[in-house]
């Protein structure tokens, strides 16, 4: 079954999974999604460091 992601939870499951299953740079990519998604900037803190590494993303 396909997962949909509205909700930042939603990505901070799939983060999740994927650092379990070895995929730490697409678990910090998720990581992201999720912080972004959560309004509380202590919280959003809170899952980046979570998840430790440089962001990966290409901001245009």
């Amino acid at each position: 079954m396909a997962r949909t992601f509205t909700r930042a939870a939603d990505y901070l499951e799939a983060a999740r999974d994927m650092a379990d299953s070895g995929r730490p740079t697409l678990a910090r990519l998720l990581a992201e999604e999720a912080a972004d998604h959560t309004p509380d900037p202590e919280e959003a803190a809170r899952i980046r460091a979570e998840f430790p590494g440089r962001s990966l993303r290409q901001e245009v």
